[in-house]
């Protein structure tokens, strides 16, 4: 299975992005990374086979994850972005009954005036 990520780029700040996560087959449970320059990679989302969420405290109330397993996708919105969130975004997600957790390519978010 493989995951194609898209939807990053340049930004203001207080506007928004959607990022998107399409893999080549069914998926258990997705989650959204980040890693800015010079710092650790982070947990920013994460979805459940069972639909329940998880958010990092920096991102709750700004971020939003949500599947759609008809289309294998992922998605991200993030509303009222800050400069804090430029980062290279990673797409993962685990395969029913398998543990390894994948990893798209990174795509740039970059929030600047």
């Amino acid at each position: 299975v493989q995951l194609q990520a898209s939807g990053g780029g340049l930004v203001q700040p207080g506007k928004s992005l959607r990022l998107s996560c399409a893999a080549s087959g069914s998926i258990f449970s997705w989650a959204w990374y980040r890693q800015a320059p010079g710092k650790q990679r982070e947990l920013v989302a994460a979805v459940s086979g069972g639909g329940s969420t998880n958010y990092a405290d920096s991102v709750k109330g700004r971020f939003t994850i949500s599947r759609d397993n008809a289309k294998n996708t992922v998605y991200l919105q993030m509303n009222n972005l800050k400069p804090e969130d430029t980062a290279v975004y990673y797409c993962t997600a685990v395969r029913y009954y398998a543990n390894e957790r994948l990893w798209g390519q990174g795509t740039l978010v970059t929030v600047s005036s």
